[in-house]
């Protein structure tokens, strides 16, 4: 395992960490929607997570190191998202 592997790995434990934080915030807009497409939407958020994760491993894996910058760009982009919405900003 590589520095990139390892690297995406925990930056996906960041993504999946902000993404908790931003479902059990009680924003306004998941707090107007019906239990049932909360639960679905957190799936369905989760699920897409993990795929772009395991995409950025495997690339990693296969010998496409620098892939771990744009995948730190995503981080970081999420980064943003999840300030604005527990700020209240959003």
């Amino acid at each position: 395992m590589g520095w990139a592997t390892f690297a995406i790995f925990v930056l996906g434990i960041a993504n999946f960490a902000m993404g908790k934080a931003v479902f059990e915030s009680g924003h306004p807009l998941f707090a107007r929607l019906p239990r049932s497409s909360q639960l679905l939407s957190r799936r369905a958020s989760f699920f897409t997570e993990f795929v772009v994760l395991c995409l950025a491993l495997a690339l990693s894996v296969e010998g496409w190191p620098g892939f771990v910058f744009a995948y730190a760009g995503y981080t970081a982009l999420n980064a943003l998202a999840t300030w604005l919405v527990l700020t209240g900003r959003l």
